[in-house]
């Protein structure tokens, strides 16, 4: 592609889906490997989202944006928003988490360290939303990358041992009589809806 062509429809509506999805920059080989395209058209289609979500073409920037972090490619909100998105995270911090949230939190708690790829498999949804909300209110921390995929790992914090009236993650109940008899391979900490009773409705 030189550079006077202009990257396809298709490919910046793939790359945006991609990115917007993904816990980790990705870099413009992987991606390309991954659609079965050339990297020099990934470089330029992203070069052309990001001027995009800045508004470059007349439009209005995006409340995120596209930029080159860890070697690849990520989407953030932008800085200028920071104080909203905090706000709108925050907001409420008194009120009791959500079935949602207690049932992701447990799944850290058990399963920790853990990537986020790795809950949504076992809740069977995203919890993109969920784990914001979570490292919002401090009760997980992100603690390195997988060696392999490099996704972000998390784990639980201090003020999760508080407020879930624990004196060390050692002290979390043990989950095996909430999973159905012969499960063994969930008995060893892969915590589901069950768990919730135990861990109870935690205020932060």
């Amino acid at each position: 592609m030189t550079d006077t062509e202009q990257p396809s429809a298709e490919l910046l509506t793939a790359l945006e889906a991609i990115l917007m999805v993904t816990d980790r920059s990705v870099g413009a080989g992987e991606l390309a490997e991954g659609l079965g395209v050339e990297e020099d058209e990934v470089v330029l289609a992203l070069e052309e989202l990001a001027a995009d979500f800045d508004g470059a073409h007349g439009g209005r920037p995006r409340g995120f944006r596209l930029t080159r972090s860890a070697g690849g490619w990520r989407i953030f909100s932008r800085p200028e928003q920071h104080d909203v998105v905090a706000t709108f995270l925050t907001a409420g911090q008194s009120a009791k988490l959500s079935q949602a949230a207690l049932e992701t939190l447990a799944i850290i708690a058990y399963r920790q360290p853990v990537t986020r790829a790795r809950v949504s498999a076992i809740r069977g949804v995203n919890v993109d939303g969920v784990v914001r909300t979570l490292l919002m209110r401090g009760l997980i921390v992100e603690a390195g990358t997988e060696e392999l995929t490099g996704a972000v790992r998390f784990v639980t914090t201090p003020a999760f041992l508080e407020a879930a009236g624990l004196g060390r993650i050692e002290d979390l109940p043990d989950i095996a009589p909430f999973l159905p008899d012969g499960d063994e391979a969930n008995r060893t900490g892969e915590a589901g809806a069950g768990s919730e009773g135990e861990l109870g409705i935690i205020d932060v």
